[in-house]
């Protein structure tokens, strides 16, 4: 018998009729004809603007801005420079989202749930609301919130009270704000703290409950563990309890802080176009859980609740989530429409840096690169969160 011997070494010849050299070639052609197309809309763009006369660069991020900006989350004066009025635009962008996101995400699902409650009032109302918000365009809900904000509330000097802490009129909803101290920053680490044990808490339930088949609550301890951290925190830091309240002055109100109409009227008016939206995702979600699922649960004895939660949720996730990831990117690319009613985002921001300087298109190129790097972000965190709730075959 003879022995075997080793094969031959492969050789990678350079040849047309290789399919992977082709593919190749096609991938550098492509590529070398985007690269000439962007250099010359690019060369022919700053051509174009010289022989106009207009500057070109973003050296004007360094000049002063010289406007002032009525809503700030961070210090801002007019003689800051331009970059510094672009980051209070991108923040008051981000605050709009965030908080959109997590209020629109609340809303849409219990009205997606509540689209197959045994009571008809409750599917009414959620099959109404759906029909009515997300048919109407969303440019008109927030001209119609600015309005009702601004024109129907009672001035200032009337505001409307409630237990003297709350303050609702045509300046915004004014709230009272504790007085910072290290005992508040104790109390969000110890809420935080109080997270990591909600979230233990949580995969130790679901594992027993796949080892038993027996529930345990989860929401109701796990906000325990929250509120019982940040008290904690709260105590160790000497148990502060000075709060800067609004009070009733002659012509407004004054101290404690606020929310301006304009931020309200493009937070509900964001929140309730898109919960629209959601709802309906929700809904085509628990739908597609097959029926034997919900059967099946029943007869083990869960509650209608459990059963929702335990069974039928985590099976409509899969089916939720890409859609749903969808509907935040059209909230926060949505929220560029705010320019309408004069809240100052990027996009208001950058208006008026246009006007001054002439800069259009690195304005503009600041406001795509802030909506681009936002999308990609929501996108990276949802695509994250839809692979660990994937049901994985074993």
């Amino acid at each position: 018998m003879l022995p075997g011997r080793a094969p031959p070494p492969k050789t990678r010849s350079f040849s047309l009729r290789s399919r992977a050299v082709r593919g190749l070639l096609y991938q550098l052609l492509a590529l070398a004809v985007v690269i000439l197309g962007v250099w010359f809309l690019a060369d022919n763009t700053l051509e174009n603007m010289r022989t106009r006369g207009i500057q070109s660069g973003f050296d004007f991020l360094g000049q002063p801005a010289g406007f002032d900006i009525g809503e700030t989350l961070i210090p801002y004066e007019s003689m800051r420079p331009y970059w510094q009025a672009f980051l209070v635009g991108v923040v008051n962008t981000l605050r709009v989202a965030i908080v959109g996101i997590v209020l629109t995400t609340l809303l849409g699902t219990l009205l997606g749930i509540g689209r197959f409650s045994s009571n008809a009032l409750v599917r009414g109302f959620c099959y109404a609301y759906v029909e009515l918000f997300r048919n109407v365009p969303i440019l008109l809900q927030l001209l119609v919130w600015y309005l009702l904000l601004t024109e129907w509330l009672p001035n200032a000097d009337t505001a409307l009270s409630v237990f003297g802490l709350f303050f609702l009129s045509k300046g915004g909803l004014a709230y009272p704000v504790p007085v910072w101290e290290l005992a508040h920053g104790l109390a969000a680490v110890g809420a935080l703290a109080g997270g990591v044990g909600a979230w233990a808490w949580a995969r130790a339930a679901r594992a027993h409950f796949q080892a038993t088949g027996r529930p345990r609550a989860v929401a109701l301890p796990g906000l325990a563990m929250v509120l019982l951290g940040a008290v904690l925190g709260w105590a160790a830091g000497g148990a502060p309890t000075a709060c800067n309240v609004p009070t009733q002055a002659e012509a407004a109100v004054v101290d404690g802080t606020s929310l301006t109409p304009e931020f309200l009227a493009v937070l509900f008016g964001l929140v309730f176009y898109t919960a629209a939206f959601v709802a309906e995702v929700v809904r085509a979600g628990i739908a597609s859980v097959p029926r034997g699922q919900t059967e099946a649960s029943f007869s083990l004895g869960l509650s209608r609740g459990h059963t929702m939660r335990l069974v039928v949720l985590p099976q409509a996730l899969r089916v939720i989530i890409p859609p749903m990831t969808n509907q935040y990117l059209n909230l926060t690319k949505n929220s560029s429409l705010a320019v309408a009613i004069g809240y100052p985002d990027v996009v208001s921001i950058s208006n008026t840096a246009i006007n001054q300087t002439g800069r259009a298109v690195e304005c503009i190129a600041i406001i795509m690169l802030v909506y681009l790097t936002t999308s990609l972000s929501t996108s990276a965190l949802m695509n994250w969160y839809n692979r660990r709730a994937a049901i994985k075959e074993r």
